[in-house]
């Protein structure tokens, strides 16, 4: 266990990368669910016109929330190194414009047309072996010279790949060319980011100011919907989705000044009542701003989950930077820090099942069978994502 002194001086928080290994795990998990039928309600995500959420509601609003976490700790540490604000900002830029990418190509997987040149597996294929070559965490060994040919050639890629696209309505003869319909799960992350840490940047890390930005935010989403006034891009036009963010970077500063005094009994209260206090206010709110729902990224849903997230974080805490308990995760590791490499392990594999007509059994495909597989699935690509990093094969965004 660390010194408690020490906490803010870490490379990294041990307890981030645990919390973020289980939400990147059960990410994987929730996504392949998606495919299984007659799933209980409880599991599966709620619908558009449900008041409710379902355990998948909760996996992609932690994971904002992890991403809130660390940027105190990526930022300070580089301005620690003697990094400065203009290299700081550009290292966010780029960050958050490889997130919006690789999200806009997601997107347009969506609407994929039969009528376009490549099957739609291959198409998914090539892309994401482009994320690989462009923004892989290349070896020292490998000379820059063929780095930069290696990257050139996924850019390459991707432009073709964008050439080459039609997408639209199925059986429809009217085509179109990629748009971002809604920037997708890594385009969202890279909105929210990008404002999230660079706000923290210009206000130099000041509580105060994170919390105002926290509450502006917030505030921003309960008016909204509360108005009943809902946007065509759900979690980046209403604020939900830099709250998470937000949310996360409040908990990360208050929780260094917290363990620097000790992991006392007050640390443990504190962070409780802020888990407990947020859930409460979430139902609270629940029948003055449009219910419980992630499709339209309620203000109830954005502080019950970022309540849970809270709590999560704490039990992380006291496993992993308290107790120590860093081996229990072992297996899920490379989900922590080879994060967006396992991410993208499934585009992979959907791609060839796509390209080669591959369907599970029917048993797969149904209830607990489906539930089987995809706990199968999310632990063997994470298993895959540690192979690939310990070959210095992941990717570095």
């Amino acid at each position: 266990m660390p010194s408690t002194s020490a906490v803010t001086a870490l490379k990294r928080l041990p307890s981030i990368d645990a919390f973020r290994a289980l939400n990147m795990l059960l990410m994987i998990f929730v996504n392949d669910l998606e495919s299984v039928k007659a799933l209980p309600d409880w599991i599966d995500h709620a619908k558009g016109y449900e008041d409710r959420m379902g355990f998948a509601d909760t996996i992609f609003p932690a994971f904002l929330f992890i991403v809130g976490l660390s940027i105190p700790l990526a930022i300070d540490r580089k301005i620690a190194k003697g990094e400065t604000r203009s290299s700081i900002l550009y290292g966010i830029l780029t960050r958050a414009f490889a997130l919006l990418l690789i999200g806009f190509y997601h997107v347009n997987l969506e609407s994929y047309s039969r009528l376009a040149l490549l099957p739609e597996g291959l198409w998914e294929l090539l892309i994401t072996l482009a994320f690989f070559l462009i923004w892989i965490d290349y070896s020292e060994n490998i000379s820059k010279l063929n780095q930069n040919i290696l990257r050139m050639t996924g850019v390459g890629m991707l432009i073709i790949m964008a050439i080459l696209y039609k997408g639209g309505d199925a059986g429809s003869p009217d085509t179109h060319w990629m748009q971002p319909e809604w920037w997708g799960i890594l385009g969202i992350i890279g909105w929210a980011y990008l404002l999230s840490a660079v706000l923290y940047l210009l206000f130099k890390g000041n509580f105060t100011a994170i919390i105002i930005g926290f509450l502006t935010f917030l505030g921003l989403n309960i008016v909204l919907h509360a108005a009943h006034y809902r946007l065509t891009v759900i979690g980046i036009y209403d604020g939900s989705a830099i709250t998470q963010v937000l949310g996360g970077t409040i908990i990360s500063l208050w929780y260094t000044r917290l363990a620097a005094k000790g992991y006392r009994f007050n640390l443990w209260l504190n962070l409780i009542i802020a888990g407990s206090a947020s859930i409460g206010l979430g139902f609270l709110l629940r029948h003055f701003t449009e219910g419980i729902s992630k499709i339209h990224s309620t203000p109830s849903w954005v502080l019950i989950c970022n309540g849970i997230s809270i709590l999560m974080f704490s039990l992380m805490i006291y496993l992993v930077d308290f107790k120590s308990k860093k081996n229990w995760f072992k297996l899920l590791w490379p989900a922590g820090t080879a994060t967006l490499t396992c991410y993208l392990i499934p585009y992979f594999q959907v791609g060839f099942y796509k390209l080669f007509h591959f369907t599970y059994p029917c048993f797969f495909n149904y209830q607990w069978g489906g539930f089987l597989r995809s706990c199968i699935v999310a632990i063997a690509v994470v298993l895959i994502g540690g192979i690939l990093e310990r070959k210095k094969l992941k990717l570095k965004i």
